[in-house]
């Protein structure tokens, strides 16, 4: 089990911009993925974007060209930069962590209660 917790979320104006990070615990396994997820209310999860072990990045459409995700492996933190935020991006974003092999099976979900998730940390975008 990895431990994650989010944080950087926050109230911005259409068009604005935030950095979310999400520092974890070392994860024993080689080939891991990480991910950001996100949920509006009344919404089902939904997976932003994710990061393989070999650094490969995978976009949700919503997202692609203004979203970029990352990971600093020396500081374990995963991040997200967001920019051109609009009211559609306000939600309760999530990181997870599992093993690559299982984590792009479910991705497309959403959800997985076998992987690892942080608590969650909210985006709030006005108009």
């Amino acid at each position: 089990q990895v431990h994650l917790a989010e944080s950087g979320g926050g109230s911005v104006q259409a068009g604005g911009s935030l950095r979310l990070s999400c520092a974890h615990s070392e994860v024993r396994y080689d080939r891991f993925c990480m991910g950001w997820f996100r949920q509006a209310p009344g919404k089902e999860r939904e997976g932003v974007a994710y990061i393989m072990y070999d650094a490969t990045t995978t976009y949700t459409d919503a997202v692609k060209g203004r979203f970029t995700i990352s990971k600093d492996n020396a500081k374990n933190t995963l991040y997200l930069d967001m920019n051109s935020l609009t009211p559609s991006d306000t939600a309760l974003y999530y990181c997870a962590a599992d093993a690559c092999w299982r984590f792009r099976r479910w991705w497309s979900s959403g959800f997985s209660d076998e992987a690892s998730w942080g608590q969650g940390t909210q985006v709030s975008v006005s108009a």
